[in-house]
C-alpha cells in the first residue's frame, strides 16, 4: 500500500512538473484557441452610426485585460472594419489573452473629388486626421465606459493601425493623457503600433506625452515618407503639400527622449508594406505588447529588412547596401 502510494506521489509530482516547464504565458503564447466576437456602436455621428468589433478569449474570466485597438487603412476615404484579413489579425491577438477591438470610423474624404492626394488641401488632411482621432477617442471613452463588461485594463490600451489608421493611431499616441474619472488616474495610451504612418508634428512628442513604439515602415514609401518629406511628395505648389514625419523620424525623437521604441525597416519597400506586419510580423507585434507594455521594457531597437534590389526614386536613407 505504501508501495503504491509512492509511486502515486512520484507520478503526480513528474505531471505537475511537466506541465509546469510547458505552461503557456498569457500575453506571450496563445493562451487558447476560441475567440468570442461582439459587435457595438460606440458614437452617432453625420447621421451614421460608428461601430466597433470586439474580439476576447473566450470562457476567460480575468478582468484586468490590455486592450488592442485596430484602425484600418484606406486614405480615409474607403477600407472597412472586418476585412477577412483584420478578423485572422485581431482573433490571433486575442488568442494569446488580449482583448482587441477593431473599429470603423468617419471616413471624410469618401466621395470627395480631391480624395487625400494633392489636390486635397493641407488644412483639409489636417481635419481628417483630427477628425479621426477624434472617433478614436471616442471608441476609447466607449471601452473605458463599459470596461467592467470589457475586462479590461484603462492603464493598458495599445493603438494600432496601417496606413491612414496608422496616422490615426499615432496623432492619438502621442497626446498627453486624458481624465475619464477613474481612480487609476488619467489615462495615456501604453503603446502604439503604426504598419507606415507619420504626423505632422513631432513637437506633440515630448517626455510625458512619449509612448513605447513599435514602428513599421519601408524606406521607399510613396505616400507617407519612412523619414521627413511631403505627403505623398506632393510639390511645394500643390494645395496638398503637407510635411509629415515618419517612422525614422520618430524613431529619432523618442531616442533623444530616452523612450522605448522598436524601428522597424523595409528596405527599398514602398506603401505596400502597410498591411504586412499583420501577418509577416505577428510575432514582434506580440513581442512589443508583451515586452514593451504588458513588462514595461524600456529597450530602443532597431531592425533593418533587407529586400531585393530595385530602383526606389523616393528613398531618403539607404539601409540597404549597409
Amino acid at each position: 500500500m505504501k508501495y503504491s502510494v509512492f509511486i502515486l506521489t512520484v507520478f503526480l509530482s513528474l505531471l505537475f512538473h511537466s506541465q509546469s516547464s510547458n505552461a503557456q504565458e498569457r500575453y506571450k503564447d496563445e493562451v487558447t484557441d476560441s475567440v468570442q466576437v461582439e459587435t457595438f456602436t460606440y458614437a452617432f455621428k453625420d447621421g451614421k452610426s460608428l461601430e466597433l468589433d470586439v474580439y476576447s478569449p473566450a470562457f476567460d474570466n480575468q478582468t484586468q485585460r490590455p486592450l488592442i485597438f485596430y484602425v484600418h487603412g484606406g486614405g480615409f476615404s474607403g477600407g472597412t472594419r472586418n476585412t477577412e484579413g483584420i478578423q485572422v489579425f485581431c482573433k490571433k491577438l486575442a488568442m494569446h489573452g488580449y482583448v482587441v477591438s477593431s473599429i470603423s470610423y468617419r471616413l471624410t474624404r469618401q466621395g470627395t473629388a480631391t480624395a487625400f492626394g494633392c489636390d486635397c488641401p493641407a488644412v483639409d488632411k489636417l481635419n481628417t486626421f483630427n477628425e479621426a482621432v477624434e472617433d478614436l477617442q471616442d471608441a476609447t471613452f466607449f471601452m473605458i465606459k463599459n470596461r467592467e463588461k470589457m475586462g479590461i485594463d484603462p492603464q493598458k490600451i495599445i493603438l494600432s493601425g496601417s496606413s491612414a489608421g496608422a496616422e490615426t493611431v499615432l496623432n492619438a499616441a502621442y497626446q498627453p493623457p486624458y481624465c475619464y474619472g477613474l481612480d487609476s488616474g488619467p489615462v495615456s495610451y501604453a503603446g502604439v503600433i503604426s504598419m507606415a504612418g507619420a504626423i505632422p508634428d513631432t513637437s506633440r512628442i515630448f517626455k510625458e506625452s512619449a509612448v513605447p513604439s513599435l514602428l513599421f515602415h519601408g524606406t521607399c514609401d510613396n505616400l507617407v515618407p519612412y523619414a521627413s518629406a511631403s505627403h505623398h511628395y506632393c510639390k511645394e505648389s500643390q494645395p496638398g503639400y503637407l510635411i509629415l514625419h515618419g517612422s525614422y523620424t520618430i524613431a529619432e525623437k523618442l531616442r533623444k527622449l530616452g523612450t522605448p521604441y522598436w524601428l522597424y525597416t523595409y528596405c527599398d519597400a514602398a506603401h505596400e508594406i502597410a498591411g504586412t506586419p499583420m501577418t509577416v510580423n505577428l510575432d514582434e507585434i506580440i513581442d512589443f505588447c508583451y515586452s514593451y507594455v504588458v513588462k514595461k521594457g524600456d529597450e530602443q531597437r532597431s531592425t533593418v529588412r533587407k529586400n531585393e534590389n530595385k530602383s526606389c526614386q523616393y528613398q531618403t536613407f539607404n539601409f540597404c547596401t549597409q
